[in-house]
């Protein structure tokens, strides 16, 4: 599966959808000005014959594949946090929630545990763990062996 061209072909079709001018363009086949023109060139699911039905098909097999849990298997670790705070937190509080929605919120979990699941989604596990508990994500237990989800 290409990733990018699934969601690159889903906004596409968003936007097909939200602009009167393209809409008029792909679905009624009104005469193009040339910044429209230019955009729906871009579009490699239509073709002179109009849209490519097989290749939009495939396109929301994708979508729904990729609303799926597998599909984190699809996309790469982050290679490299964002420096500013305003850019890396939020990031950083995606990451944890999403794995203490794997791993449960009920239980505190390892240090181990919690670096192994930080890790399938960011190479940079501890500036992920400590933006969590730094901004009241997490928090350590008394013994500093485990942290625990508190939102």
């Amino acid at each position: 599966m290409d990733v990018r061209g699934t969601i690159g072909r889903a906004r596409q079709a968003v936007a097909v959808l939200a602009s009167p001018s393209l809409r008029a363009a792909v679905v009624g086949g009104a005469a193009l000005d040339e910044r429209t023109r230019a955009a729906v060139t871009a579009f490699d699911w239509l073709g002179d014959d109009g849209p490519d039905a097989p290749l939009l098909g495939r396109t929301a097999q994708d979508l729904q594949h990729l609303q799926g849990p597998a599909a984190l298997l699809e996309f790469d670790r982050i290679g490299r946090m964002p420096g500013p705070d305003d850019q890396r937190h939020p990031l950083s509080v995606r990451i944890v929630r999403t794995v203490f929605a794997r791993l449960g919120t009920s239980r505190p979990v390892t240090e181990a545990v919690l670096n192994a699941a930080i890790a399938m989604f960011s190479e940079d596990v501890a500036i992920v763990r400590r933006d969590a508990v730094d901004l009241g994500v997490l928090e350590r237990t008394d013994d500093g062996g485990a942290y625990r989800f508190v939102g």
